[in-house]
């Protein structure tokens, strides 16, 4: 099976232009490929994750990646899916999450010489001349066409503004560019991309009259039909800072039954002769596969020794040793100067809640305990003394946990 197949067999292709030339391409190592990284946060996401793997997938099959990072188009900020304008960020954020990119990418691809290259579409779009563009680049686009790209259906219905609209532009440029001068002859990116994509191979076919590549990934979608990556306090990070390593791990621990094994196949390296055999699992099986894959997910994002730490803390929540292993929260002095604090703001504080109003609906409908006993009393106080030792357990709903220690 090459590369090609065994992409399909994870069911990970979305749209490919020219599937017999990818197969070729691929399958041989002979594609020097890229997927783009907008730096909208100082950290990868879930989001980012299947692409971060797929790169690894074709790296180790011979091909060449190239990262590429948005310090450019981070300034415009991309339209596809969002019902709303992305925030500016100022040029020091920009590069400022650029470098945080730049280490995490490290732990998938390998960079090394000739390898894998990270490459900044800043270099080339700040410097752009705008009367240049204007009728070097163009001419090679419809309006009609653009307009009808999915990727701008659904801004056009709070309004499209300019700004955006140049979106597909500076992306199908990234593509003409990195043809050029780094022989890049394929580009991967999430299925929203599609549109952008062909506007890449369109405008290097009609400024050189060559032919380039593009091929979509399936988006992670749970049974819903939501993108993947989200909870209540918001996406789910690969900084271990952001996202504890116990808390990704229980992220894909408690993913539905109907989502987990399309998971593993999707996201985990494990051949696929082994996720065969578990498509046939049922009932508790399912919990055993869920483990499975909250340990190769964070195995691969944390190592493997924070992949132990937290598979041994998830099976055994309340024992001493998962305790120590636990995502921990501090308090100090300062919130126990009126005698205590309450419940619902430590709720808060631990990060449990993203306010204190999903804090009260939490106690009141009986989804919070203190070293395992529940709390029904909103207006519940914990003095100093319950901190003593080692701290409190504090706990939401059946999987959320937080060690609270005193400063």
């Amino acid at each position: 099976m090459g590369i090609y197949e065994e992409l399909q067999a994870r069911g990970l292709i979305a749209q490919v232009t020219d599937e017999d030339e990818i197969r070729e391409l691929i399958n041989n190592g002979k594609a020097t490929f890229y997927i783009g990284f907008d730096p909208t946060a100082d950290s990868l996401h879930v989001g980012h994750f299947m692409a971060l793997c797929l790169m690894k997938r074709l790296q180790d099959a011979g091909n060449k990646p190239i990262a590429l990072l948005g310090g450019g188009t981070g300034y415009i900020g991309d339209p596809s899916g969002r019902t709303d304008m992305r925030s500016m960020m100022t040029p020091e954020t920009i590069q400022h999450n650029c470098d945080c990119f730049k280490r995490q990418m490290s732990k998938f691809i390998d960079f090394s010489e000739g390898k894998a290259l990270m490459v900044n579409n800043a270099d080339w779009l700040l410097d752009l001349n705008y009367i240049d563009m204007l009728r070097e680049i163009g001419p090679h686009f419809s309006v009609n066409r653009m307009l009808a790209a999915e990727c701008y259906k659904q801004r056009m219905e709070k309004g499209l503004t300019f700004l955006e609209f140049n979106y597909m532009i500076m992306q199908s440029f990234d593509f003409y560019m990195l043809y050029q001068n780094y022989g890049c002859n394929m580009q991967f990116g999430g299925d929203d991309q599609w549109a952008n994509m062909l506007g890449g191979t369109e405008l290097i076919r009609r400024k050189l009259g060559k032919n380039a590549c593009a091929m979509t990934i399936t988006l992670l979608l749970n049974s819903e039909g939501k993108k993947m990556g989200k909870t209540q306090n918001g996406a789910v990070w690969l900084d271990p800072e952001k996202t504890s390593p116990f808390d990704f791990y229980q992220y894909w621990r408690n993913i539905g039954d109907t989502d987990v094994l399309k998971c593993i196949r999707m996201l985990t390296f494990l051949p696929l002769e082994e996720i065969d055999k578990m498509d046939s699992w049922e009932g508790a099986q399912l919990n055993t596969a869920k483990e499975i894959l909250a340990y190769e997910l964070t195995k691969l994002v944390h190592g493997e020794e924070e992949a132990e730490k937290a598979q041994e803390s998830a099976r055994a929540l309340f024992s001493q040793g998962a305790a120590a292993q636990m995502p921990t929260a501090e308090i100090t002095a300062d919130d126990l100067a009126e005698g205590g604090i309450d419940i619902l703001t430590l709720l808060l504080k631990s990060g449990l809640v993203p306010s204190k109003s999903e804090a009260r609906r939490a106690v009141q409908q009986g989804g919070v305990a203190v070293d395992g006993e529940k709390v029904t009393d909103i207006q519940k106080v914990f003095t100093l003394d319950a901190f003593a030792g080692e701290g409190m357990i504090l706990k939401k709903g059946k999987k959320n946990f937080r060690k609270v220690v005193l400063q």
